[in-house]
């Protein structure tokens, strides 16, 4: 072996050496400790350095197998931004019927920072330890790291133990910072096999191999406790990133966890020796009779008597449906107060709630189900994920943590959720807009509810103006909004008085001056709102000497592309589809005439996502606009990415195109 070979290799071992101490806990280098920026991205206020986790199978006779899962993060801290990831929240699942809560083990945490060229390590004390309850399904450990500085590191061990192996825990890849490496290894009993699910747009290293191993545990034999030994085979898989971007939340998107890199398992068979093997994935149907079974779901729908009085002062037998549902809905909107906890089983149930005249999500949504059957409308409950919750991957209970209610009139599903006052039928919630919900029966049948509104909402706004001849603009505007544009402006603004409205109006645009504000219909939902102000306006008007520029839209102008990344790689969120209206006139100063006028044009997308109309003209001193902008899908693919950035960039273009007029 020459001694340049021998070199290379000795170099090579000592960088693999190197390379392997930055994968353990309790390595931190000095270097580590200095480095003030994460070189992949200069942006980052933190960077998981690394992340390992493995799930292991354990048995003992009374519980059979279960499942633990050690991990190990280590995280460092280069920005105030940063600070955050210093309360390390570990979330865990506490809603099983049939079995133990999750648990979650703190094995060691400690903050390392660099003092005077010495490394100083701190642990992590219990009391800054603690369990937080999130809703009765879901809870988390929290755990606070302590004197966390720009350049500290912190590292942590857990293990969570689970009782529940139809799925595996979630292991996920992908950050709103970066990851230089992760790797997720299970080790599985051969009589289990698993379904894995990697959700995200980040490459994932996959390996597996199949070893012989045991487990020595303790059996009751007769009076006497004997130790036994199982032996069997177990699939080894590692699943490894390295390099991972963060996740950038862009524009119009839901919820961007949807989209993050992760990895999920679904139980589907068990195949124990000598026995059949047994199909466990379980179907939507599985889920949904499950579900209805529960004395906290489909018995509380069943109770009626409570509220039997009021329902017959309320509808008459002869009442057409439409009226029915209408008094119903609204009846159950204004006794009702949600006290803002999710989840679709009841908590204090129906009857206490309609007592207390507040409760839950389940317990007014199941309310105003009981009420709709009893007066003979068709009705069913929708089971739903909020926008904040995620999407279902596949047929679990858990994923949901909602419940609506769908009315069936004829081949028309109509939706209510009765825990905001600000809706009607069919304007739901902007969280319960979440694509696909499931409308489930006693049976035990489902099929799916599109969440997402079909119907294009519409703003109409007329603006009536003037030009002086030192630029200032005056005029009158009146504004309607339809529909979810309505919802919206009630859900925000509802409670705010005049004043407060009329100061966000002028914070909103600069330079503008509001006087004789009204506004109509807040409480009406039958119809629009209705904004009603007067302007003066100082800052959308530019002379240069003899000529006026200004663009019709005026304080209205969008000048600015939404959409500004080169590449997306998520659909776009616009949460309804819509449409903008303007009718524009506006009268321009004695002395003056149009001597360049934009012109008209038409602009669509294709598959028919949109299009924008520009219509204008002169006659004499007006110039009228008529332009009509529609979104018509309320979600649109990333495919469409390049022709929605397209689409905006002529938008803007048109919208802020000048008009000139010159002095005679």
């Amino acid at each position: 072996m020459t001694q340049k070979y021998v070199v290379i290799m000795v170099l090579l071992f000592f960088s693999l050496h190197l390379f392997s101490q930055k994968r353990e806990l309790g390595k931190v280098t000095k270097d580590e400790l200095s480095e003030r920026e994460y070189k992949k991205d200069t942006s980052a206020s933190a960077c998981i350095l690394f992340k390992k986790a493995k799930t292991n199978f354990k048995y003992t006779e009374k519980e059979g197998f279960t499942s633990e899962t050690d991990f190990e993060v280590k995280i460092k801290i280069y920005k105030k931004e940063g600070f955050k990831w210093a309360n390390f929240e570990i979330p865990f699942y506490v809603g099983y019927k049939n079995l133990n809560d999750e648990m979650v083990e703190i094995n060691s945490a400690f903050t390392y920072n660099l003092e005077s060229a010495n490394i100083v390590k701190k642990k992590v004390v219990n009391q800054s330890k603690f369990k937080v309850d999130i809703n009765e399904f879901w809870a988390k450990k929290t755990v606070v790291f302590s004197n966390i500085k720009e350049g500290s590191i912190i590292e942590i061990k857990y293990k969570l133990k689970s009782e529940n192996l139809s799925v595996l825990p979630e292991f996920k890849f992908q950050y709103e910072i970066p990851v230089n490496y992760a790797e997720y290894e299970t080790l599985i009993p051969e009589f289990f096999i698993y379904k894995p699910y990697i959700n995200g747009h980040i490459n994932i290293e996959t390996d597996q191999k199949v070893e012989q191993t045991s487990q020595s545990f303790q059996a009751q034999i007769a009076l006497v406790k004997e130790w036994r030994t199982m032996r069997y085979n177990q699939i080894i898989t590692s699943y490894k990133a390295e390099l991972v971007p963060a996740l950038i939340n862009e524009v119009y998107v839901s919820n961007i966890d949807n989209y993050c890199g992760k990895l999920n398992h679904e139980l589907q068979i068990i195949r124990y020796p000598n026995e059949e093997s047994k199909q466990i994935s379980t179907t939507w149907e599985n889920v949904v009779n499950s579900i209805y079974k529960d004395e906290k779901f489909g018995k509380e729908i069943k109770e009626f008597d409570y509220f039997l009085n009021d329902l017959k002062v309320l509808v008459q037998k002869d009442s057409l449906n439409n009226v029915k549902i209408e008094k119903i809905f609204n009846y159950v909107k204004r006794k009702m107060k949600w006290n803002g906890e999710y989840g679709y089983y009841v908590k204090k149930g129906v009857k206490k709630a309609f007592e207390d005249s507040s409760g839950n999500v389940a317990e007014i949504n199941l309310i105003l189900l009981s009420m709709l059957r009893m007066a003979g409308i068709e009705s069913y409950p929708v089971l739903i994920s909020t926008r904040e919750n995620g999407l279902a991957i596949f047929p679990n209970k858990s994923i949901f943590n909602y419940v609506i209610v769908a009315v069936v009139e004829g081949n028309e599903k109509k939706l209510l959720d009765a825990t905001n006052q600000s809706t009607s039928i069919n304007i739901l919630p902007v969280r319960d807009l979440n694509f696909i919900g499931r409308l489930i029966k006693e049976e035990g049948q489902s099929e799916e509810i599109n969440l997402m509104p079909k119907k294009n909402s519409t703003d109409v706004i007329n603006i009536m103006a003037s030009i002086k001849p030192d630029g200032e603009v005056t005029g009158k505007v009146r504004d309607q909004y339809f529909d979810y544009n309505a919802f919206l402006f009630r859900d925000n603004y509802g409670s705010l008085s005049k004043e407060s409205l009329l100061e966000k109006k002028e914070k909103r645009y600069t330079g503008l001056e509001v006087s004789e504000y009204d506004v109509q219909n807040l409480n009406d939902l039958s119809k629009p709102i209705i904004e009603n102000y007067s302007f003066i306006n100082n800052n959308v008007v530019e002379i240069i000497g003899d000529k006026i520029y200004f663009s019709p839209f005026l304080h209205f102008s969008m000048t600015e592309n939404p959409f500004k990344q080169e590449k997306r790689e998520y659909p776009v969120d616009f949460v309804f589809p819509r449409q903008d209206k303007f009718n524009i006139s506006i009268t321009i100063p004695d002395g003056y005439v149009v001597e360049t006028l934009p012109q008209s044009a038409v602009v669509t997308m294709p598959d028919g996502l949109g299009n924008f109309k520009y219509n204008i003209s002169n006659n004499g001193n007006q110039v009228q606009l008529l332009y009509v902008i529609d979104n018509n899908q309320a979600i649109i693919g990333a495919e469409y990415y390049e022709t929605l950035k397209n689409f905006y960039k002529e938008v803007i273009n048109k919208q802020t195109e000048k008009i000139v007029l010159k002095k005679i």
